[in-house]
């Protein structure tokens, strides 16, 4: 019986499970009954479940059934008024049609305009994209354009710093455009176009500095020429009032004589001499008369891309090339002074310029770079001056060099440089200068010499008489005394001779001039110079006077006269030495005259001149003598050759008469020249006695 019961218990449970799930499908969505069926198809009785899912449908059609049986006139009714619906829904469809079909007419023309509206909507937004994105580009094209236009005009180092802002600043700001893309791979190209215009200019300066270089080392000397006028002025000007009058007094006596017969004149003193005109005058400096911008834009645009070594190494390269062309004098430069000024001109210009960018740059040459040219420049100027003032045979061209040099030098000291070798090598140019001097005296003495008439000068008035005194040292009472017309002693050739001394003297002193040599240093030069116009030129000048074939007798005792008066004025130039010097003769190693010693000896050589031309004469008369040696008594009256021989000894011992009183020798030695000559009687015609009583 359990079994039976639980049997039923089960399908009651599976019948109430049934009725659960139906229950369920009908009130659920039929979205979510899948669940539901999957439990019944995984249970065992859906069989079962399908015979009741089939008796609830059937329940539920019946009940359609009977639903739609009583609503079925309601139904009709519905139909009836649907097709009724349908109808005026066809007119209201054409309606509809109608006036959507007006509508799309009537707004076309709005659809029109709203696509035009929509274009220039668009239009709009694309200009105003453009212009935003041109705003950003115009400026880059503006750089850009500026670039060129600074390029073109050769204003390198603002281009390059257009550039710079160009590549930096503005480029990434619109750097995704083609353009852009374009202009970043130029800028490489741009640097280097730039470099080699800026470098193009600098080769221009370059070459223009080479060639205007003279001008510009002119215009430094002239600055400096002015300099020292000034600084001769200022130094002058304490000595107007209290000065020593030496040379003003020393100098008077000598300067008619010297206008006329000086080689070396004052207007000779000076070689860049500048106008009362041109003092006035502002002289420009270098900076006014070069344009150093290049070289300041290319050091800049070196710098700023990172090739400074680069251009001071070509810089440096091409100024020494220019200062081996600078420092090749030409050939033909000893000839004139111009060649020499020329040379030095340009010498100072480089210097001037090389001088100027070393103080206006940072580094570009150095001391150490300005030092080493100097020495090569100093080192070959002086080698050339030395191979050139040797060919100088014109002492007044010397004098100009000297001068020339003495500018060039204070010039470039001026701008720093070191110039004590120029000064020692003038020191040499002194030695070849005394030299030309004497040279040039020589031939002075030579004409006084030559064109003198050796004969006492005539004085017939007070003014005649004070000028020669006032030309030559000479005082005598007893002349002084005598009446007008008288004669001085000497020949014309003693003022002359002693006033060109006097001017040997000042051109020797005008070459000591801005030697920065003490007076002892000058006074030793001056004295060696005049030693050797002496002792060399001028007694070279009066021995060959002196042994001339046809000198005569009268000639040679008056140079005997001249000699003695020219010995005592010795002590006159060695006073005249010490007020132009300011040395006494008695400091220490102060060189003395050797002029007395000159004069003794021509003295002598004219007594030794005399001495033998009256044995010559002498022995002259005795040979032509035609004696009868063997007459038997006198004939009463001298012979004819005797008559002649004691006439012309007595008229030259009337021409010893002139002879100073303190100059015995020649008188004593002519004497016995008389009687000498016995011994040319030929003894062989004499007879026993004769020979006996001369003997």
């Amino acid at each position: 019986m359990e079994r039976p019961k639980m049997a039923e218990l089960e399908s009651l449970e599976t019948a109430a499970e049934h009725e659960r799930i139906l229950r369920e499908i009908e009130s659920t969505d039929t979205a979510c009954i899948g669940p539901t069926l999957r439990s019944v198809y995984d249970g065992e009785e859906h069989g079962r479940f399908m015979e009741k899912l089939e008796a609830r449908i059937r329940n539920h059609d019946r009940e359609i059934e009977k639903m739609c049986n009583f609503h079925y006139q309601g139904f009709v009714d519905s139909i009836t008024e649907l097709l009724k619906v349908r109808g005026e829904a066809q007119k209201l469809k054409n309606q509809v049609t109608d006036t959507n079909r007006k509508l799309q007419n009537e707004g076309k023309e709005l659809i029109l305009a709203m696509e035009e509206l929509r274009q220039c909507r668009l239009q709009q937004r694309n200009i105003s994209a453009t212009v935003d994105k041109l705003t950003l580009c115009l400026p880059v094209l503006e750089m850009y354009s500026k670039l060129r236009e600074q390029m073109k005009s050769k204003r390198h180092y603002p281009a390059l710093k257009t550039l710079e802002h160009l590549e930096h600043t503005f480029l990434p700001q619109v750097s995704h455009y083609r353009f852009c893309k374009v202009m970043v791979d130029n800028i490489p190209r741009l640097r280097e176009e730039i470099k080699e215009l800026s470098m193009s200019d600098l080769k221009d300066f370059l070459e223009s500095i080479r060639k205007h270089s003279d001008k510009i080392g002119e215009t430094a000397m002239k600055q400096a020429q002015q300099q020292r006028n000034l600084d001769n002025i200022v130094s002058q000007q304490p000595r107007i009032s209290g000065g020593k009058k030496s040379k003003k007094e020393f100098s008077a006596s000598s300067e008619l004589e010297v206008k006329n017969t000086s080689p070396m004149s004052e207007q000779d003193s000076g070689i860049l001499d500048v106008e009362d005109e041109d003092e006035e005058e502002e002289v420009p400096g270098a900076q006014d008369l070069v344009d150093f911008s290049p070289v300041y834009r290319c050091l800049h645009i070196y710098s700023v891309l990172g090739a400074r070594e680069t251009f001071e190494s070509y810089y440096r390269k091409q100024r020494r090339k220019q200062a081996r062309l600078v420092l090749q004098p030409p050939s033909n430069m000893h000839e004139t002074l111009d060649g020499y000024r020329k040379y030095f001109n340009q010498i100072v210009g480089f210097f001037v310029v090389e001088d100027h960018i070393l103080h206006t740059t940072q580094g570009l040459v150095n001391r150490a770079y300005i030092d080493e040219l100097w020495e090569m420049a100093l080192s070959k100027t002086i080698a050339a001056l030395r191979t050139h003032s040797s060919y100088c045979s014109d002492p007044s061209l010397v004098l100009d060099l000297k001068n020339l040099i003495v500018l060039f030098a204070d010039t470039l000291q001026g701008y720093g440089f070191p110039v004590n070798q120029l000064f020692d090598m003038l020191l040499e140019i002194q030695d070849q200068y005394s030299e030309t001097l004497l040279k040039k005296w020589a031939g002075v003495f030579r004409t006084i010499l030559d064109s003198d008439n050796y004969s006492p000068i005539p004085v017939s008035n007070e003014e005649v008489y004070r000028k020669i005194v006032g030309q030559f040292p000479f005082q005598d009472a007893e002349l002084e005394k005598q009446p007008f017309p008288k004669k001085f002693p000497f020949s014309e050739f003693v003022p002359k001779v002693y006033s060109q001394i006097k001017e040997f003297i000042y051109a020797c002193l005008k070459f000591s001039e801005d030697l920065h040599l003490s007076s002892t240093e000058v006074d030793d030069m001056i004295r060696k110079s005049t030693n050797l116009l002496l002792t060399r030129t001028l007694s070279n000048c009066l021995q060959n006077v002196i042994k001339r074939k046809n000198v005569g007798l009268t000639e040679l005792v008056q140079i005997i006269i001249n000699t003695t008066h020219l010995e005592k004025s010795c002590k006159f130039l060695e006073e005249f030495i010490t007020n132009i010097t300011n040395v006494l003769p008695e400091t220490v190693h102060t060189t003395k005259l050797y002029g007395t010693t000159t004069f003794k000896d021509a003295r002598h050589a004219a007594e030794e001149e005399i001495y033998t031309n009256l044995n010559q004469k002498i022995d002259q008369f005795l040979q032509l003598a035609d004696y009868d040696w063997m007459a038997p008594e006198p004939g009463g009256r001298a012979s004819d050759y005797l008559v002649d021989l004691i006439g012309f000894l007595r008229s030259t011992f009337a021409v010893f008469t002139h002879l100073p009183v303190s100059l015995p020798p020649s008188c004593s030695r002519a004497a016995p020249a008389c009687w000498n000559d016995t011994s040319t009687c030929p003894s062989r015609n004499l007879s026993p006695g004769v020979s006996e009583f001369l003997g």
